[in-house]
Protein backbone atom coordinates (compact mmCIF):
# COMPACT_ATOMS: atom_id res chain seq x y z
CA UNK A 1 0.00 0.00 0.00
CA UNK A 2 1.17 3.41 -0.81
CA UNK A 3 2.25 5.40 2.05
CA UNK A 4 0.20 8.81 2.06
CA UNK A 5 1.69 12.07 2.32
CA UNK A 6 0.61 14.58 4.77
CA UNK A 7 -0.03 17.02 2.23
CA UNK A 8 -2.26 14.49 0.38
CA UNK A 9 -3.92 13.81 3.97
CA UNK A 10 -4.29 17.56 4.54
CA UNK A 11 -5.69 18.15 0.83
CA UNK A 12 -7.99 15.11 1.28
CA UNK A 13 -9.32 16.35 4.42
CA UNK A 14 -9.57 20.05 3.08
CA UNK A 15 -11.77 19.28 0.15
CA UNK A 16 -14.29 16.73 1.77
CA UNK A 17 -15.60 19.13 4.60
CA UNK A 18 -18.56 20.67 3.01
CA UNK A 19 -19.75 16.64 2.13
CA UNK A 20 -19.14 15.52 5.54
CA UNK A 21 -21.46 18.29 6.91
CA UNK A 22 -24.18 17.34 4.56
CA UNK A 23 -23.86 14.11 5.65
CA UNK A 24 -24.13 14.52 9.20
CA UNK A 25 -26.84 17.35 8.68
CA UNK A 26 -28.65 14.48 6.30
CA UNK A 27 -28.35 11.83 9.54
CA UNK A 28 -29.96 14.33 11.34
CA UNK A 29 -32.90 15.32 9.07
CA UNK A 30 -33.51 11.68 9.19
CA UNK A 31 -33.83 11.40 13.19
CA UNK A 32 -35.71 14.12 13.35
CA UNK A 33 -38.42 12.62 10.44
CA UNK A 34 -38.59 9.25 11.90
CA UNK A 35 -39.40 10.77 15.41
CA UNK A 36 -42.30 12.72 13.53
CA UNK A 37 -43.35 9.70 11.62
CA UNK A 38 -43.16 7.96 15.02
CA UNK A 39 -44.97 10.35 16.90
CA UNK A 40 -47.96 11.10 14.11
CA UNK A 41 -48.24 8.53 11.42
CA UNK A 42 -50.58 11.19 9.29
CA UNK A 43 -49.24 11.45 6.24
CA UNK A 44 -46.59 8.66 6.43
CA UNK A 45 -46.15 7.53 3.24
CA UNK A 46 -44.96 11.20 2.03
CA UNK A 47 -42.87 11.66 4.80
CA UNK A 48 -41.16 8.14 3.82
CA UNK A 49 -40.58 9.72 0.22
CA UNK A 50 -38.65 12.80 1.41
CA UNK A 51 -36.89 10.20 3.53
CA UNK A 52 -35.94 7.94 0.26
CA UNK A 53 -34.88 11.08 -1.43
CA UNK A 54 -32.36 12.21 1.27
CA UNK A 55 -31.16 8.46 1.99
CA UNK A 56 -30.83 9.15 -2.53
CA UNK A 57 -28.54 12.59 -1.52
CA UNK A 58 -26.80 10.94 1.43
CA UNK A 59 -25.80 7.93 -0.61
CA UNK A 60 -24.27 10.92 -3.36
CA UNK A 61 -22.41 12.14 -0.45
CA UNK A 62 -20.42 8.82 0.29
CA UNK A 63 -19.82 8.18 -3.04
CA UNK A 64 -18.80 11.90 -3.29
CA UNK A 65 -15.87 10.81 -0.66
CA UNK A 66 -14.98 7.73 -2.39
CA UNK A 67 -14.16 9.01 -5.21
CA UNK A 68 -12.18 11.93 -3.81
CA UNK A 69 -10.31 9.39 -1.69
CA UNK A 70 -9.47 7.30 -4.97
CA UNK A 71 -8.42 10.68 -6.27
CA UNK A 72 -5.72 11.93 -3.74
CA UNK A 73 -4.84 9.47 -1.51
CA UNK A 74 -4.97 6.44 -4.22
CA UNK A 75 -7.25 4.71 -1.49
CA UNK A 76 -10.47 3.04 -2.13
CA UNK A 77 -12.65 4.36 1.03
CA UNK A 78 -14.37 1.25 1.98
CA UNK A 79 -15.95 3.17 4.81
CA UNK A 80 -17.68 5.49 2.67
CA UNK A 81 -18.32 2.76 0.42
CA UNK A 82 -20.00 0.55 3.22
CA UNK A 83 -22.41 3.47 4.19
CA UNK A 84 -23.44 4.37 0.68
CA UNK A 85 -24.28 0.47 0.91
CA UNK A 86 -26.32 0.72 4.21
CA UNK A 87 -27.96 4.61 2.98
CA UNK A 88 -29.88 2.62 -0.38
CA UNK A 89 -30.66 0.02 1.88
CA UNK A 90 -32.58 2.06 3.73
CA UNK A 91 -33.90 3.92 0.65
CA UNK A 92 -34.88 0.35 -0.14
CA UNK A 93 -36.62 0.24 3.03
CA UNK A 94 -38.56 3.37 2.97
CA UNK A 95 -39.91 2.60 -0.37
CA UNK A 96 -40.83 -1.32 0.60
CA UNK A 97 -42.84 0.59 4.11
CA UNK A 98 -44.73 2.63 1.86
CA UNK A 99 -45.68 0.45 -1.06
CA UNK A 100 -44.97 -3.10 0.28
CA UNK A 101 -42.42 -5.87 -0.28
CA UNK A 102 -44.86 -7.83 -2.26
CA UNK A 103 -43.07 -9.94 -4.89
CA UNK A 104 -45.52 -12.37 -7.23
CA UNK A 105 -48.55 -10.94 -6.15
CA UNK A 106 -51.76 -9.31 -7.45
CA UNK A 107 -51.93 -5.45 -7.52
CA UNK A 108 -55.24 -5.54 -5.26
CA UNK A 109 -53.14 -6.76 -2.23
CA UNK A 110 -51.57 -3.57 -2.35
CA UNK A 111 -53.44 -1.22 -4.26
CA UNK A 112 -54.20 0.56 -1.09
CA UNK A 113 -50.83 1.53 0.26
CA UNK A 114 -50.25 3.36 -2.98
CA UNK A 115 -53.43 5.52 -2.13
CA UNK A 116 -51.47 8.03 0.29
CA UNK A 117 -49.10 8.37 -2.41
CA UNK A 118 -51.90 8.82 -5.49
CA UNK A 119 -50.62 12.53 -6.34
CA UNK A 120 -47.35 11.55 -7.58
CA UNK A 121 -47.45 11.50 -11.14
CA UNK A 122 -46.09 8.78 -13.33
CA UNK A 123 -42.94 10.31 -14.09
CA UNK A 124 -42.05 11.31 -10.49
CA UNK A 125 -42.66 7.91 -9.85
CA UNK A 126 -40.23 6.66 -12.84
CA UNK A 127 -37.63 9.69 -11.54
CA UNK A 128 -37.54 8.53 -8.32
CA UNK A 129 -36.76 4.87 -9.11
CA UNK A 130 -33.83 5.76 -12.05
CA UNK A 131 -31.91 7.36 -8.90
CA UNK A 132 -32.10 4.51 -6.52
CA UNK A 133 -30.98 2.66 -9.45
CA UNK A 134 -28.64 4.85 -10.66
CA UNK A 135 -26.76 5.35 -7.15
CA UNK A 136 -27.03 1.44 -6.87
CA UNK A 137 -25.08 1.09 -10.53
CA UNK A 138 -22.44 3.67 -9.04
CA UNK A 139 -21.63 1.98 -6.08
CA UNK A 140 -21.36 -1.23 -7.28
CA UNK A 141 -18.82 -0.15 -9.80
CA UNK A 142 -17.04 1.76 -6.96
CA UNK A 143 -16.43 -1.24 -5.63
CA UNK A 144 -15.31 -3.38 -8.28
CA UNK A 145 -15.82 -7.29 -9.49
CA UNK A 146 -13.69 -8.17 -6.55
CA UNK A 147 -15.73 -7.55 -3.67
CA UNK A 148 -16.55 -9.40 -0.54
CA UNK A 149 -20.33 -7.73 -1.24
CA UNK A 150 -20.89 -9.27 -4.53
CA UNK A 151 -22.98 -12.21 -3.74
CA UNK A 152 -24.75 -9.36 -1.20
CA UNK A 153 -25.92 -6.72 -4.16
CA UNK A 154 -28.42 -9.47 -5.02
CA UNK A 155 -30.60 -9.03 -2.32
CA UNK A 156 -30.30 -5.69 -2.64
CA UNK A 157 -30.71 -5.61 -6.41
CA UNK A 158 -34.18 -7.73 -5.90
CA UNK A 159 -35.37 -5.52 -3.37
CA UNK A 160 -34.76 -2.48 -5.45
CA UNK A 161 -36.59 -3.99 -8.54
CA UNK A 162 -39.46 -5.16 -6.27
CA UNK A 163 -40.52 -1.32 -5.16
CA UNK A 164 -39.74 -0.21 -8.43
CA UNK A 165 -42.60 -2.55 -10.09
CA UNK A 166 -44.75 -1.45 -6.60
CA UNK A 167 -44.78 2.13 -6.84
CA UNK A 168 -46.60 1.62 -9.89
CA UNK A 169 -49.98 2.67 -9.80
CA UNK A 170 -50.74 -0.51 -12.37
CA UNK A 171 -54.60 0.08 -13.25
CA UNK A 172 -53.42 3.47 -14.57
CA UNK A 173 -50.02 1.91 -16.12
CA UNK A 174 -52.43 -0.25 -18.23
CA UNK A 175 -54.36 2.91 -19.81
CA UNK A 176 -51.08 4.76 -19.77
CA UNK A 177 -49.94 2.46 -22.33
CA UNK A 178 -52.09 4.18 -24.70
CA UNK A 179 -49.91 6.29 -26.80
CA UNK A 180 -52.29 9.37 -27.00
CA UNK A 181 -51.94 9.41 -22.98
CA UNK A 182 -49.88 12.51 -21.56
CA UNK A 183 -47.93 9.98 -19.29
CA UNK A 184 -47.44 7.10 -21.91
CA UNK A 185 -43.94 8.24 -21.99
CA UNK A 186 -42.99 7.94 -18.26
CA UNK A 187 -45.16 4.58 -18.37
CA UNK A 188 -42.88 2.84 -20.88
CA UNK A 189 -40.19 3.52 -19.28
CA UNK A 190 -40.31 2.91 -16.07
CA UNK A 191 -42.36 -0.85 -17.20
CA UNK A 192 -39.48 -1.67 -19.48
CA UNK A 193 -37.47 -1.04 -16.61
CA UNK A 194 -39.53 -2.84 -14.37
CA UNK A 195 -39.51 -5.89 -17.23
CA UNK A 196 -35.57 -5.76 -17.41
CA UNK A 197 -34.96 -5.26 -13.80
CA UNK A 198 -36.97 -8.69 -12.50
CA UNK A 199 -35.37 -10.94 -15.33
CA UNK A 200 -31.96 -9.49 -13.61
CA UNK A 201 -32.61 -10.51 -9.83
CA UNK A 202 -34.06 -13.79 -11.01
CA UNK A 203 -30.99 -14.08 -12.96
CA UNK A 204 -28.47 -12.88 -10.47
CA UNK A 205 -30.40 -15.35 -7.39
CA UNK A 206 -29.77 -18.44 -10.00
CA UNK A 207 -26.28 -17.06 -10.50
CA UNK A 208 -25.76 -16.83 -6.89
CA UNK A 209 -27.35 -20.01 -6.59
CA UNK A 210 -25.18 -22.04 -8.48
CA UNK A 211 -21.59 -20.27 -8.02
CA UNK A 212 -21.51 -19.43 -4.64
CA UNK A 213 -24.29 -20.78 -2.53
CA UNK A 214 -25.80 -23.63 -3.55
CA UNK A 215 -29.15 -23.18 -1.47
CA UNK A 216 -32.12 -23.95 -2.44
CA UNK A 217 -33.76 -20.48 -1.69
CA UNK A 218 -31.67 -18.70 -3.47
CA UNK A 219 -33.23 -20.98 -6.99
CA UNK A 220 -36.84 -20.74 -5.29
CA UNK A 221 -36.14 -16.92 -5.33
CA UNK A 222 -34.95 -16.54 -8.71
CA UNK A 223 -38.59 -18.32 -10.13
CA UNK A 224 -39.86 -15.50 -8.25
CA UNK A 225 -38.84 -13.30 -9.57
CA UNK A 226 -39.76 -15.22 -12.96
CA UNK A 227 -43.26 -15.36 -11.72
CA UNK A 228 -43.77 -11.90 -10.94
CA UNK A 229 -42.41 -10.95 -14.61
CA UNK A 230 -44.93 -13.38 -16.26
CA UNK A 231 -47.98 -11.94 -14.03
CA UNK A 232 -46.67 -8.44 -15.40
CA UNK A 233 -46.98 -9.23 -19.02
CA UNK A 234 -50.01 -11.34 -18.48
CA UNK A 235 -51.43 -7.83 -16.62
CA UNK A 236 -50.17 -5.90 -20.02
CA UNK A 237 -52.01 -8.40 -22.17
CA UNK A 238 -48.48 -9.32 -23.14
CA UNK A 239 -49.58 -13.09 -23.85
CA UNK A 240 -46.35 -14.29 -26.35
CA UNK A 241 -43.96 -12.95 -23.10
CA UNK A 242 -45.97 -14.19 -20.89
CA UNK A 243 -45.86 -18.02 -21.94
CA UNK A 244 -42.15 -17.76 -23.08
CA UNK A 245 -41.88 -16.90 -19.41
CA UNK A 246 -44.29 -19.58 -18.21
CA UNK A 247 -42.63 -22.32 -20.24
CA UNK A 248 -38.88 -20.78 -18.86
CA UNK A 249 -40.51 -21.09 -15.42
CA UNK A 250 -41.59 -24.88 -15.65
CA UNK A 251 -37.53 -25.58 -16.86
CA UNK A 252 -36.18 -23.86 -13.87
CA UNK A 253 -38.79 -25.27 -11.54
CA UNK A 254 -37.61 -29.00 -12.75
CA UNK A 255 -34.13 -28.44 -12.61
CA UNK A 256 -34.57 -27.01 -9.06
CA UNK A 257 -36.34 -30.36 -8.43
CA UNK A 258 -33.79 -32.28 -9.77
CA UNK A 259 -31.49 -30.79 -7.68
CA UNK A 260 -32.74 -30.98 -4.23
CA UNK A 261 -33.30 -34.87 -4.70
CA UNK A 262 -29.77 -34.59 -5.72
CA UNK A 263 -28.85 -32.81 -2.12
CA UNK A 264 -31.64 -35.00 -0.36
CA UNK A 265 -30.35 -38.34 -1.53
CA UNK A 266 -27.60 -40.38 0.98
CA UNK A 267 -24.28 -41.01 -0.37
CA UNK A 268 -23.61 -43.84 -2.63
CA UNK A 269 -21.99 -46.33 -0.05
CA UNK A 270 -18.44 -47.58 -0.43
CA UNK A 271 -17.40 -51.46 -0.67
Amino acid sequence: MAKVSSEDRHQYLEKIKPYRAKIQSLLKEEQEMLHIIKKDDAGAASKRLTLVSEMIFLASNYIVLGGVSLSILKLRNEEALNDCRKSLYKAVIYLEEIVSSLLDAPFSEYEERLAEIGKLSARQRYDLIRKVGLMLDLLQNAYGDNTKWKWSFVELEGRYATVAKNIIDLRAAVANTDPRSPDYEPTMYHLNLVKRLLQSAADRYREKYELSTNHTDDFKMSIHFLNALKRLHILLGERADAETLRKKVEIWAAKLELDKRKQESPPPKRD
